[in-house]
């Protein structure tokens, strides 16, 4: 219920691993319920095209990318990991 309210949901590195039964349809309830009335943000590695591999069952990943994608906003990065930059612009510092 809770994640239901929240204005913005966040989904981090959603995809890293194959969603389970449970997994998914708890996914699919929280979505349902958010659908059309609150913000949802879903940040992943894993090509959206995979999603649907990703989620396992057909029939609910075509439900849950229903409410996903249909009217998402979706923005593609392209380069080098931000992370990965400023790693190297750190330990490439010389050192007082």
């Amino acid at each position: 219920t809770s994640l239901a309210k929240a204005d913005l949901l966040v989904l981090d590195d959603y995809g890293l691993e194959q969603l389970d039964r449970e997994k998914r349809h708890d996914l699919l309830e929280i979505l349902e319920d958010r659908h059309g009335l609150k913000s949802t943000l879903v940040t992943s590695q894993l090509p959206v095209d995979l999603w649907h591999e990703q989620i396992g069952d057909p029939t609910l990943a075509d439900a849950i990318l229903d409410r996903l994608v249909h009217c998402a906003h979706r923005v593609k990065l392209k380069g080098e990991s931000m992370r990965k930059m400023k790693a190297n612009l750190t330990s490439m510092q010389p050192t007082r």
